[in-house]
């Protein structure tokens, strides 16, 4: 019976592990983030369309930035709306310090319109409102539309697969690796 039970536990960890890999096809590059406790999200970066801002996040990630970090924003009601990261003030302050949520690396991207609307599984890169030209590091994940988005903030990847790990993410919860895969 104790074989059994450990056969059933690894077999289950096996399969998310199976579950939560991601083979990019040929010509696409995909950020992987992997969430501690939760799991891998792969995202489908718009290259061609967006080519400023999926350059920066590039670069960022090459300079392991978003190790460590810490989703600071999960809105989750009334209705599903997005999380938020990348604020590289999360390693070092809680999220609940005020300033959080107003760090980046301090290179600027300029608005791309990349054609892409804010539906559900986007990526867009965040900016000060009022400001499309503003955006940074901050980038956010849409767990349903938000078409009232579209031109304001750029649309340059696609959650590809792990949603359902993206549905689980809370406020607080850390990003233990990001890394491209072509």
């Amino acid at each position: 019976m104790r074989c059994l039970f450990t056969w059933i536990l690894l077999s289950g960890a096996l399969g998310a592990a199976i579950a939560q890999s991601y083979s990019p096809k040929q010509g696409e590059t995909v950020l992987r983030l992997v969430f501690e406790g939760r799991g891998n999200v792969f995202i489908k970066l718009h290259t061609k369309e967006a080519p400023k801002t999926t350059g920066q996040i590039i670069s960022l990630v090459g300079s392991g930035f978003y190790d460590g970090q810490r989703v600071f924003r999960a809105e989750k009601s009334p209705r599903p709306f997005m999380i938020q990261m990348g604020d590289p003030l999360t390693k070092t302050k809680s999220v609940d310090d005020p300033t959080v949520g107003s760090g980046g690396s301090g290179n600027k991207v300029a608005y791309e319109e990349s054609g892409y609307p804010n539906d559900e599984n986007a990526v867009g890169l965040a900016a000060i409102p009022g400001d499309k030209n503003s955006g940074d590091s901050q980038f956010y994940i849409l767990l349903g539309r938000a078409r009232f988005l579209d031109g304001n903030y750029t649309v340059f990847g696609q959650v590809v697969m792990g949603m359902d790990v993206v549905r689980k993410i809370e406020r607080g919860d850390r990003i233990t690796s990001a890394t491209i895969l072509k």
